[in-house]
């Protein structure tokens, strides 16, 4: 039997119905604190910027607060960047990765941009180490109007909050993700029960790579920050086929998609500079803080190879 067919939830070839949601939502449990892990590092960050609660989860809306931390002495005549984590909860260096940059690297940036960080998108998430919602929905398929994740649509509505112009729009998003040995043991097998459909492509990269936008791929942009990353931890190598999680490259470390008709929370922003980083912390030749390192020193090449392109 195919990896594909196998899942604890539901009969093979129906796609999931009320019923087995609810299924799933009663396996998941608490595995770590959002509290704890998260918020108590965002609070000491009101020394140096701007804190704000943008909304809260209705799963829990006092357990689930979602805050943005904004650089201090906003300024229209600079450009903004939105740096997001945890859109996938379960990805902890994306979350980390966010908060060590505002820990020790972003006061450097204030001078040239507007930061505008979400370190944790997706509390819930966090908390059950998953990549959907408690609607067993992927908020990283779901950045468009009407979002059935309301992870989602909190962070497109604070985005928009901005109220950033045509010539004041974002020059720049960063996501942060990293895949784990969970995506086959668990996510892939769940996503294809849930759609019964099957998946071929059960790869996943020992490495760091770059998602790029097909539709604005800003090539030299991610040739910068693959270069910086390196110096930090692996970068992927291809598969058997040549490819990465079965795309073609568009150069070492990096593919793109169409992020906007995947709906993917880089396609949502129209940044003149987009990327979606991956780390991978189950890797032999890898760590957890090694992860959070790669995820920093993502951000902050970015950032100057903005500087640096821009002249700012």
């Amino acid at each position: 039997m195919a990896q594909s067919d196998v899942y604890s939830i539901g009969k093979l070839g129906q796609k999931w119905g009320p019923e087995e949601k609810s299924a799933w939502l009663n396996l998941q449990s608490i595995k770590r604190s959002y509290c704890d892990e998260v918020v108590s590092k965002i609070e000491p960050l009101k020394a140096n910027f701007d804190v704000e609660q943008y909304g809260a989860l209705s799963y829990d809306v006092e357990k689930y607060p979602l805050f943005v931390v904004k650089s201090r002495d906003w300024d229209n005549s600079k450009p903004t960047v939105l740096v997001s984590g945890g859109v996938h909860g379960y990805e902890t260096s994306g979350v980390q990765g966010a908060l060590r940059f505002l820990e020790t690297k972003a006061l450097r940036y204030c001078d040239k941009f507007n930061l505008v960080v979400a370190p944790c998108v997706s509390p819930w998430g966090y908390e059950t180490i998953n990549r959907w919602n408690p609607n067993a929905v992927d908020p990283n398929r779901s950045f468009y109007a009407d979002s059935p994740a309301e992870e989602s649509a909190g962070l497109m509505a604070m985005v928009a909050s901005l109220k950033l112009d045509l010539n004041q729009s974002l020059m720049a998003h960063i996501d942060l993700h990293e895949t784990t040995d969970t995506d086959n043991s668990e996510f892939r097998p769940a996503l294809s029960a849930r759609d019964a459909v099957v998946h071929d492509n059960w790869n996943i990269p020992d490495g760091f790579y770059l998602v790029g936008d097909s539709e604005n791929p800003g090539d030299d942009f991610q040739t910068a920050i693959i270069h910086a990353v390196e110096k930090i931890t692996h970068i992927a190598p291809p598969d058997e086929d040549g490819r990465l999680i079965g795309v073609p490259f568009s150069q070492r470390g990096v593919i793109n998609y169409a992020t906007k008709a995947l709906s993917l929370c880089t396609g949502f922003s129209d940044a003149s500079y987009n990327t979606t980083t991956e780390v991978y912390p189950d890797s032999p030749r890898s760590d957890d803080e090694n992860c959070i390192l790669a995820q920093v020193e993502a951000i902050t090449s970015g950032l100057d190879f903005i500087i640096q392109e821009r002249g700012l």
